[in-house]
């Protein structure tokens, strides 16, 4: 995996050459974003650290499908893994159009993010867009003890596990007016490891992302997985995509026609199957 670094100084002589030969060269046309990838001859891609099953330490489905892009667009792959911020109007900012302040960034496509029209409008200097998975909040119960789960009465007494800051665990917190708030444990750091507790026999219940369940339960006959009984809950879920610079529409259609072409081919479905997560194509 290749980390970001910041430019050397002999790189930054070269690149300030390089612009000022341009402006020295009248009517010299400055390469478009889509261009400025194939000359470089990588995709520089940007993507959440610690976000199973998308990314770990490398390897994920956001990886796959980051590789995938880049083969159909006929150039290498550079990750550009990244911590979240305090919302996502912050990572957009520092990885799609503006760049970090400790000096990497922006790229040329950040993935995993939510393909909505309010987003967009609250953040107009970006363009989302390629959704490749719809996402949805869910829970997971062990069906020995919890047979049925149609409402959160079901569960009776018994401890959920739920990642803390979640959507899941606010919509638990609040549910029938915080009736469940001294059975759930919230220590957990995402749905993907409050699921292991689930299968260690730790909890009964596990709730979180549908994909964060599904890469650690799915399959095992002990196990079933629904959507979480909220009537708060999105009820079609939300779509996952990617997202570029406003202005670099070639960019933005090369992507798209390349995540058709993932679809197309198998290559899409083949990266979740391989997270043990149910492909939703939007």
């Amino acid at each position: 995996m290749t980390n970001p670094t910041r430019p050397t100084r002999r790189d930054c002589l070269s690149w300030g050459a390089a612009a000022a030969a341009g402006l020295l060269l009248p009517g010299a046309a400055r390469a478009t974003p889509l261009e400025t990838v194939r000359n470089r001859g990588s995709l520089i891609v940007a993507m959440y650290n610690e976000l199973p099953p998308f990314h770990t330490a490398g390897k994920g489905i956001d990886v796959d499908i980051a590789h995938g892009l880049a083969e159909v667009l006929g150039v290498k792959l550079s990750l550009m893994p990244f911590n979240a911020d305090e919302n996502m109007g912050d990572d957009l900012r520092n990885m799609v159009w503006k760049g970090h302040y400790l000096g990497f960034g922006p790229a040329d496509v950040m993935l995993h993010v939510p393909v909505d029209q309010p987003l967009m409008a609250a953040n107009p200097q970006i363009l989302a867009l390629a959704p490749y998975y719809r996402e949805r909040v869910a829970i997971a119960r062990r069906l020995s003890e919890v047979p049925e789960l149609e409402s959160f009465a079901q569960m009776g007494k018994r401890t959920v596990a739920v990642p803390g800051q979640s959507l899941a665990g606010w919509l638990l917190i609040g549910a029938d007016g915080g009736a469940y708030k001294e059975q759930i444990t919230t220590q957990w750091k995402d749905g993907a490891e409050a699921a292991q507790a689930l299968v260690k026999g730790e909890v009964p219940l596990a709730a979180g992302l549908l994909s964060e369940l599904e890469s650690v339960v799915k399959g095992d006959p002990r196990f079933a997985i629904t959507p979480l009984p909220s009537p708060r809950a999105p009820r079609d879920g939300w779509a996952v995509g990617m997202a570029v610079k406003k202005a670099d529409t070639d960019l933005a259609r090369a992507l798209q026609e390349a995540t058709n072409t993932l679809v197309s081919d198998g290559r899409m479905a083949r990266a979740f199957a391989r997270a043990s997560v149910n492909w939703r194509p939007v």
